[in-house]
């Protein structure tokens, strides 16, 4: 699979129709597979924790979640083909397991999210097989006993939604005990598909807006959105270490 490395993370060059024919493999085995949805925060953080971007590196579909992911890898002249939203990836394996055929658990948000979640999910589609819902707030003890409930109800899909890196670290510790067979660091996804968190309308997500969409619902999230430029200054810096090499 054709990977495109930006500041350090290895993204598969696919669009969503080519990832989700990756997550029909995955579904296919018995092995747990790590998916990570980078965005240009995600890919700051993991320059700084060696750790991360190591699981990064070693997940079974690293996919672009986040137009700076494509915008990055532009300035770096090693174009991806699109931006693969994890949202979208999630909801296209639900409307894939809708008829009962692929079973989910949601786990992350807010205590009783991840129930709402799970009664719109069955709203939506009457057959759709969600075998459990915990949500992210935990220490070690029900750590362990959430892991235990995994483990018996076995899902095929795992979402982990309690923000990175965390997410990816406890799918990661998870992903060899054949305990589901895809699992995916969801960060706000189960909010969403709660409806406690309205997604960006289709015009904003079309013209790459989907971030300012946040900010004007939640301008707390200003600190955070300024790793942007930093991401982008710091691509525009590697690549001209590269000409400089070139050269």
């Amino acid at each position: 699979m054709d990977k495109i490395n930006v500041l350090g993370i290895n993204f598969d060059n696919v669009n969503m129709n080519e990832a989700v024919d990756r997550c029909k493999d995955f579904l296919k085995g018995e092995n747990g597979n790590l998916i990570v949805t980078p965005n240009p925060e995600i890919v700051m953080r993991a320059k700084d924790d060696e750790e991360f971007k190591n699981i990064i590196n070693n997940a079974a579909l690293v996919i672009p979640d986040g137009i700076g992911i494509i915008k990055g890898a532009n300035i770096l002249e090693t174009p991806l083909k699109e931006r693969v939203a994890g949202y979208d990836l999630i909801c296209n394996l639900l409307e894939l397991g809708k008829d009962g055929s692929i079973s989910f658990y949601f786990w992350g948000s807010k205590p009783g999210v991840a129930e709402i979640a799970k009664q719109k999910m069955e709203e939506k589609y009457p057959n759709i097989k969600i075998v459990g819902v915990d949500d992210g707030y935990f220490d070690d003890n029900k750590k362990a006993e959430i892991v235990e409930r995994i483990k018996v109800a076995k899902p095929d899909v795992l979402l982990v939604g309690t923000g990175a890196p965390k997410q990816e670290k406890i799918i990661n510790e998870l992903k060899d005990q054949q305990i589901f067979k895809i699992g995916i660091g969801c960060g706000g996804s189960i909010d969403v598909l709660s409806g406690t968190v309205k997604r960006a309308p289709k015009l904003f997500i079309k013209l790459h807006l989907e971030w300012f969409w946040r900010l004007l619902k939640q301008p707390s999230r200003l600190p955070r959105m300024m790793v942007l430029p930093r991401f982008l200054k710091e691509v525009k810096k590697t690549k001209k270490e590269l000409n400089k090499k070139e050269n």
